[in-house]
């Protein structure tokens, strides 16, 4: 159902039974999955791409040009995932010609008044709670957890199954699995609750437990803790995982375990 109140571009491809509620525009090079329900007052922007059975809430504004200055009106896309909801006024800003696209993957939930700036890459099932501001050029994993009115710098990178803090500043990249949050931001814990909702066993859990115990709270040197944890403990899947994460890290790794 479109509703003769909205400004539908000619060249927009619309999938099979899309809901489009009154008073919003969708620009022309913008495709919209089938199943998918666009609230009023919705504006869609030229290189949006959007999956089947997502929700957008009134106020969005999805696939506006980068606020970059850098940006010099290369095609570029914004491109959303199956079965992802965005709530009202989240902005979603397409790509430069960085990585020619922002994207959110599937099974997302990107609550009220998120930003998503230029050359973001956010995974599959991340929850982002109200207010969350994202620089441009920020990759978050799969299951990743952001609480409402976290600020994200710039080039950072979360993990997977990562739980941040309400409120955090995000000045450093967040190894996969645990909690973070105090400012500086620093290791809280591992999230526990959402890797046994992922299905990760007890075994498991006590593995990636015994690895940021050396890593975070045995030394205060985190590049010292992965060589102790590369020497010391065997070659597992998770193991290997989180020494990639670390030594990969550009920005450098957050704060260790502290009582602060």
């Amino acid at each position: 159902m479109v509703s003769n109140l909205s400004y539908i571009h000619p060249e927009a491809k619309i999938g099979n039974n899309v809901t489009i509620e009154p008073f919003t525009t969708i620009y022309e090079n913008v495709e919209i999955g089938e199943g998918t329900w666009i609230g009023s007052n919705v504006t869609i922007y030229s290189g949006a791409r959007i999956g089947k059975n997502c929700k957008i809430y009134p106020g969005a504004v999805i696939s506006a040009i980068p606020q970059d200055l850098k940006f010099d009106g290369e095609e570029t896309f914004m491109i959303v995932g199956d079965n992802t909801t965005i709530r009202e006024c989240v902005t979603l800003n397409r790509g430069t010609k960085d990585k020619f696209k922002t994207e959110v993957g599937s099974n997302c939930l990107l609550m009220a008044y998120v930003h998503l700036a230029h050359d973001c890459i956010i995974g599959n099932g991340v929850i982002i709670a109200n207010g969350v501001q994202l620089a441009g050029h920020v990759i978050v994993d799969n299951y990743a957890r952001i609480g409402g009115l976290s600020a994200i710098h710039q080039f950072v990178k979360i993990g997977k199954n990562v739980m941040i803090e309400g409120g955090s500043m995000v000045t450093k990249d967040v190894p996969h699995f645990v909690k973070a949050g105090r400012y500086p931001l620093s290791y809280e814990g591992l999230n526990s609750i959402g890797l046994h909702r992922a299905g990760y066993s007890n075994e498991t859990i006590n593995e990636i437990q015994d690895i940021y115990r050396i890593v975070f709270i045995h030394n205060k040197n985190v590049s010292k803790g992965v060589s102790i944890v590369e020497e010391t403990m065997p070659q597992s899947e998770v193991r290997d995982d989180i020494i990639s994460f670390i030594r990969s890290s550009e920005r450098g790794i957050m704060k260790g375990y502290s009582k602060k």
